[in-house]
């Protein structure tokens, strides 16, 4: 008499959620479609004839995607890419509504962004391998900061910020590439110096102070990141990435200290920069007031307010509101072009699809066994939270506006791919975490 064999939990964990992935990427499928539809028919009564095309291509791409994992990640999270194709369809129907010709180009970058995430995937099978290369990635991420910095015709100034590099026909922006990598830096030191971080290897009376030797690589590394993106005029980057800094050093040894010292950085920076750059002073007196100057410096603001205003609750419907009038309302003020056709249900539906992609993230970073898997997804996670929150701020007004894109959402190609890389290692850690689980 035989016994049959107990089922695998890893392969059954893997079956269940590959199966979820499927169905929820049914939904976003049929989303995606019904919206291109209704944004087609605003402008006459009949179904675009590309349609069933665009239809085959988008689930073509989400069909690579999904047996990439299946293949390589099979037990993976399988909320990731469906809210990221969600995120990525409602950018891609918002930007062929803007401009055409950027939704053609958007689409070209979609599928580099996958064929940059199925290639994340097959190159990096075990997250440890980042830490063993910590001081070569940090190396890299610095390298790739001051690129745009080189002589022409490889730095570049576009909008008045050199925060591009032209190698061969391709532009791109470096800064996109070098937050991942220095996330990695970041998270591996971090690792390796969390006790002497959190309690100190000095004592003052009853305080125990970190020998500043201890902090010094971190701090070069981001002091020269910091100075770098000040020159090129990317101070939404800078932001981004000292927001991310401090975070993770926090999260590294739980100490509110490096909270404090972090926000006291932030207001010598902010101050510095405010009376050192012109561009900072407008963009902060913009925030403050932008009727001062309506038709100029306060125009973008302003127009992004009617939009919000017009869309009230419910939108005035794809194709029939009229967010071209605010400028670069593909890249920076995507948002606002959504809150006028989609109403304040469409902003709000977009904030949740973001939140439930951070919570995806951080849940995995708990779930990680790991230290640095730990750190290092929690790391990734706050780069898409931080970077969301910086630019729903600043076209809303809570914060002065910086120029950063909203993830998955804004049109930009660099941006694009280094988010799939992002997500495409987040899927890899989330996988580990679930063998380590319930795996043999």
């Amino acid at each position: 008499m035989t016994v049959a064999a107990a089922p695998d939990p890893y392969r059954l964990l893997a079956r269940a959620r590959r199966r979820s992935e499927i169905g929820l990427g049914l939904h976003v499928l049929v989303f995606v479609a019904a919206a291109y539809a209704l944004l087609a028919l605003a402008d006459g009564p009949t179904i675009p004839p590309d349609l069933p095309a665009i239809a085959a291509v988008i689930a073509g791409m989400y069909v690579v995607v999904h047996l990439t994992i299946r293949r390589l990640a099979p037990a993976a999270d399988p909320t990731f890419v469906p809210l990221v194709a969600a995120l990525n369809g409602i950018g891609f129907v918002t930007i062929t509504r803007l401009d055409r010709d950027l939704a053609r180009i958007q689409a070209t970058w979609v599928l580099v962004g996958v064929v940059v995430f199925v290639g994340v995937l097959v190159v990096v099978r075990e997250i440890a391998l980042l830490e063993r290369y910590r001081y070569t990635l940090g190396l890299l991420g610095i390298a790739f900061l001051l690129l745009p910095l080189a002589p022409p015709p490889v730095g570049r100034t576009i909008n008045d910020a050199r925060i591009w590099a032209k190698i061969g026909p391709v532009s791109f922006q470096p800064g996109e590439i070098a937050k991942v990598l220095l996330v990695a830096f970041f998270a591996a030191y971090l690792v390796e110096k969390r006790e002497l971080l959190a309690r100190g290897s000095r004592r003052i009376g009853r305080l125990h102070i970190v020998d500043p030797k201890h902090l010094g690589p971190l701090f070069l590394v981001w002091g020269v990141s910091i100075l770098v993106m000040v020159a090129e005029k990317d101070l939404g980057s800078s932001l981004l990435l000292f927001s991310v800094f401090t975070t993770m050093l926090y999260m590294a040894t739980s100490r509110g200290v490096y909270l404090l010292g972090g926000l006291a950085l932030f207001a010598i920076g902010a101050t510095i920069a405010f009376r050192l750059f012109d561009h900072v002073q407008t963009r902060v007196d913009i925030w403050l007031d932008p009727w001062t100057d309506p038709g100029g410096t306060g125009y973008q603001v302003i127009q992004s307010w009617y939009a919000f205003a017009a869309g009230g609750l419910g939108g005035t419907g794809l194709g029939l509101g009229a967010p071209d009038k605010v400028p670069y309302a593909a890249t920076d003020f995507i948002f606002s072009a959504i809150g006028e056709e989609l109403g304040l249900l469409g902003t709000l539906a977009v904030v949740a699809t973001l939140l439930l992609l951070v919570g995806s993230g951080f849940r995995t970073a708990i779930d990680s066994s790991r230290p640095f898997n730990q750190l290092f997804c929690a790391g990734l996670t706050v780069i898409l939270g931080v970077q969301s929150f910086i630019i729903i701020g600043g076209v809303t007004r809570l914060i002065p506006l910086t120029g950063i894109t909203l993830p998955f959402v804004s049109y930009g190609g660099s941006s694009l791919v280094a988010n799939f890389a992002i997500i495409a290692l987040l899927v890899r850690a989330s996988d580990e975490a679930a063998r380590r689980r319930v795996g043999p």
